[in-house]
């Protein structure tokens, strides 16, 4: 494989995800988050010709690429959107219910290491972080237009940061003398709040929290868990890999809430609410990636994989 296809998307724990989705080689699969393909390679390589599997992103540049290196199979549709638009990928591709759902939540290695995206902390990085270019918000807008109790609620629920008040500070009265629109800027704002050691996480939590609300992730996550169980044939399952810890809370909260979906006072013996569960979990509960392949690809190491089934 050429070395400009590894560079855009290398794919995370791509057997341990095959070993637990692939149920039905003649099946139904949707990848929400389809990237630069390598995980759609991988599952395409061992699904009949009569399988058909439904790619959605939101980012046109990741459809172009990853439709240039699947070529050779015919039985991919495309679909740029939201993941959470399940219902309207599935039309497109004229079928009714799945038999798997993957939704790899990590930013792809090619929009992290695009200048023109300011995904990362490099000095000279326009701040605009949309993976869709057709949005409007951008990182810049978020900077420049939120007040201070805003972009304090942003860096803290998003980016976990502990000086999120110093810096949204910082970036209100650095902003009324210049806009801010680079990375640099940001990044010395940050120096200015952050003793030293706590430096490099920092700039990670707050870059972060950006992307993080210029493209709705978390809601549009919660969205899209609730409608995979739509779209999801019994026995189906929904294998979700995330990257940082509010994601993964998310995720571990749906499959833990439907598998018990009781809402009924424990004091009542018995359920009276009638709400009955829609998932099990698939053990372990959480699966990570292996020495060997971090040492392959050093971003596997913060990915958390989880697997749900429909009953």
């Amino acid at each position: 494989m050429a070395n400009n296809v590894d560079a855009y998307h290398v794919p995370v724990m791509a057997q341990e995800i095959c070993d637990r989705l692939l149920i039905n080689p003649d099946g139904n699969y949707l990848d929400g988050t389809l990237g630069g393909g390598g995980h759609a390679e991988f599952f395409l390589e061992k699904l009949n010709p009569s399988a058909c599997y439904i790619a959605i992103d939101r980012d046109s540049e990741a459809l172009a690429f990853a439709a240039q290196r699947l070529k050779r199979f015919s039985n991919i549709v495309y679909y740029q959107g939201l993941f959470s638009e399940m219902d309207a990928a599935l039309q497109k591709a004229g079928v009714e219910s799945v038999d798997g759902i993957l939704l790899d939540l990590g930013v792809s290695s090619h929009q992290i290491d695009s200048d023109g995206r300011g995904f990362a902390f490099r000095p000279g990085v326009l701040l605009d972080m949309r993976m869709d270019m057709e949005d409007v918000l951008t990182a810049t807008d978020v900077l420049n237009g939120y007040d201070v109790r805003e972009l304090t609620f942003v860096f803290k629920e998003y980016g976990e940061e502990r000086f999120s008040g110093r810096i949204a500070r910082e970036i209100v009265k650095r902003r009324s003398k210049e806009k801010i629109i680079i990375s640099n800027q940001l990044m010395e704002i940050i120096q200015r709040c952050v003793p030293g050691k706590f430096l490099t996480k920092s700039y990670a939590r707050i870059f972060q929290a950006l992307r993080i609300e210029v493209n709705r992730e978390l809601p549009i996550l919660k969205e899209a868990l609730e409608n995979a169980l739509l779209v999801l044939k019994p026995g189906g399952r929904i294998a979700v890999l995330s990257y940082h810890s509010l994601e993964d809370r998310i995720v571990k909260n749906f499959i833990r809430h439907q598998e018990n979906p009781c809402e009924c006072p424990p004091e009542i013996p018995y359920c009276v609410c009638g709400k009955k569960p829609q998932l099990r979990k698939l053990k372990p509960a959480l699966i990570t990636a292996g020495e060997d392949e971090i040492k392959l690809n050093p971003r596997a190491r913060s990915a958390k994989l989880r697997v749900g089934e429909k009953l």
